[in-house]
């Protein structure tokens, strides 16, 4: 089982990007299993059309520990397996603690035994990666990070911060970072302001993600691009980065 983190600020597109990767490697005939750990719940929303998915957190709030695994996830698009982990209620509680109890949850109640994924992704939220935020860097859940930036100064600055964290975990048997995806809104010198970030966290660019309209038409549908356009170039596009991302994974495990 291949386990992979995906960091970056809020709207930087993160989880559009995870959901077509998850899509991509699907349509290969892997396994895969999604999980949010954003208090908003939205990561997997293009994989299930929409549907409502009860979040762990609500459901563990509401239930304590007398839900069955069938109540917090579902089968999305291609199969992928979706999950929530959701937040506390507005102004009550720490997010971050959504994200542990979560994964808690999902490991007591079995669902890696259950599902038996061939890749986990975890969607991370990343203007703040202190307490349950780091957890899917943690031993034992995420074998790589990547981080998610474009050429704005306030996604530079936040995947900096990640980085950060990800250095301060060295040692401890924690994820190490994978690369930076550069997920690109063409702002000025972006190409050159995201090789100078990965200079100074000393890492890589491992994948580059054009802005495409055809991405906000899939949004529109609320569907990944894989499957509202299989045929675009920018379905091709994910597909050739899920093979680098699986290439470089399996590479860190080996």
């Amino acid at each position: 089982m291949m386990k992979i983190a995906v960091y970056g600020k809020g709207g930087i597109g993160k989880s559009t990007i995870v959901s077509n990767l998850s899509a991509a490697l699907a349509e290969k005939g892997l396994k895969v299993m999604q999980i949010g750990c954003d208090p908003k719940a939205d990561s997997t929303i293009a994989l299930r059309h929409g549907a409502p998915l009860p979040t762990v957190l609500k459901t563990v709030r509401e239930k304590k520990d007398n839900f069955d695994l069938e109540e917090i996830t579902c089968r999305g698009y291609a199969d992928v397996v979706c999950v929530e982990a959701g937040g506390p209620i507005p102004g009550l509680g720490c997010a971050g603690r959504g994200i542990i109890t979560a994964l808690e949850k999902l490991e007591s109640k079995g669902a890696y035994d259950i599902y038996r994924p061939d890749v986990v992704f975890y969607d991370v939220l990343g203007d703040v990666v202190c307490g349950g935020f780091s957890m899917p860097m943690r031993k034992g859940c995420a074998d790589l990070v990547f981080i998610v930036t474009s050429g704005e100064n306030m996604a530079i600055y936040a995947a900096a911060n990640i980085a950060m964290a990800i250095e301060n975990f060295k040692g401890r048997g924690y994820a190490k970072l994978g690369g930076i995806l550069l997920n690109r809104r063409n702002v000025a010198d972006e190409q050159k302001k995201v090789e100078e970030l990965c200079r100074d966290i000393h890492s890589r660019i491992a994948g580059e993600l054009p802005w495409s309209q055809t991405v906000q038409e899939a949004e529109a549908l609320c569907q990944t691009v894989l499957e509202a356009f299989p045929k675009s170039s920018m379905a091709h596009t994910y597909r050739a980065l899920a093979d680098t991302l699986l290439l470089l994974c399996r590479e860190a495990l080996c």
